[in-house]
């Protein structure tokens, strides 16, 4: 069985209760509290903030060329794409340096970004790959899913859109190839490590929502 196949199977709860969180549900309805997309937009900062960073710090372990290339791609997209549509909610909200200065850290986004880190730290090149990609893998799924529905709050809708293009299935397909190859690659207690990497990342996912619905403190 392919990686992909596998870790989706073993991680379909964590997803499904992304898909059925109140703060996904409120996003389609236009009725998710201002304070509480605010709240997720701050948090989210901070972990994108370390994900471009982690891209770069794999592709530096990584014997392969391209995995390298890959990698080094993908932060390059991720400053030129996601992160710059942040910075237009940020701007849209007035989220100032202050703001974001003044914002503690949640203790799931401080979880998640270290959680990724430990897979690089402990792990290995393959299961810090597979720990990353339930976040772009999920968010592309939830994209196209919301998309068929909208959302009547634009801010919102401009979330849903980010996540929906054709641009985000060409690469969560060449992710899903790459780590599947990787897999294949791998010995056993590899195998077992990017598995755990995927399924931890996915309940993190999960929970991220949550973070953000109950405006999560220490």
């Amino acid at each position: 069985m392919l990686f992909t196949e596998l870790a989706r199977e073993k991680s379909s709860i964590f997803w499904e209760r992304s898909f059925e969180h109140p703060f996904i549900q409120g996003l389609v309805s236009g009725e998710l509290a201002p304070e509480v997309f605010r709240y997720y937009l701050l948090q989210d900062r901070y972990y994108l903030e370390h994900f471009s960073k982690l891209y770069f710090l794999i592709a530096k372990k990584s014997a392969s060329e391209e995995i390298q290339a890959h990698l080094r791609l993908n932060a390059e997209e991720l400053k030129n794409g996601e992160i710059f549509v942040r910075e237009g909610f940020f701007k849209e909200l007035e989220i100032g340096e202050q703001e974001i200065l003044e914002t503690p850290v949640a203790p799931t986004a401080y979880h998640y970004v270290s959680h990724m880190y430990r897979q690089l730290i402990d792990g290995s090149v393959n299961s810090a790959i597979a720990g990353m990609l339930p976040c772009a893998w999920l968010y592309h799924e939830i994209g196209l899913r919301l998309i068929e529905v909208g959302s009547p709050n634009p801010l919102y809708q401009k979330w849903i859109e980010t996540y929906a293009s054709e641009e985000a299935t060409v690469q969560i397909a060449k992710e899903c190839d790459i780590i599947n190859r990787l897999y294949q690659e791998s010995d056993e207690q590899e195998q077992e490590q990017m598995l755990e990497a995927f399924l931890i990342s996915s309940k993190m996912e999960a929970d991220f929502w949550e973070m953000a619905l109950v405006l999560e403190k220490w």
